[in-house]
């Protein structure tokens, strides 16, 4: 049973991570401004939305593929992909943003992978 708890916690935030990364894809500002930094730079330097976004996808996309292709070494993944919105908190907090976008989306998220990885393994 907490195994596929852990599998369901996984795929909402695979789907959820799609769905982010597919927004920022669109060179999205409302978007861009939930991660905590400035969305202040002009529109043609704004790639490193689009950089997010492919990120996001990918990110996403791994898990999908590992739920079929290698379910044994999702959680070893989870745990792995937890470091991506660890670095996110710490970007966020050492760039002055604000230190709920930090701890609340990012912090959150990785507390999250982490626990679907512990109930993967369960």
């Amino acid at each position: 049973m907490l195994n596929w708890i852990g599998l369901v916690i996984s795929w909402i935030g695979a789907l959820g991570i799609i769905a982010i990364g597919v927004a920022y894809m669109g060179k999205n500002a409302k978007n861009a401004a939930g991660f905590g930094l400035p969305t202040s730079p002009a529109p043609d330097a704004r790639g490193w939305w689009q950089v997010k976004g492919i990120r996001d996808i990918a990110s996403g996309l791994l898990v999908i593929v590992f739920t079929f292709a290698a379910r044994d070494q999702l959680a070893l993944l989870m745990l792995l992909l937890a470091f991506v919105p660890l670095g996110d908190m710490w970007i966020v907090l050492t760039n002055g943003g604000p230190r709920k976008a930090a701890f609340g989306i990012h912090g959150a998220t990785a507390v999250a992978m982490i626990a679907a990885a512990g109930l993967l393994v369960a």
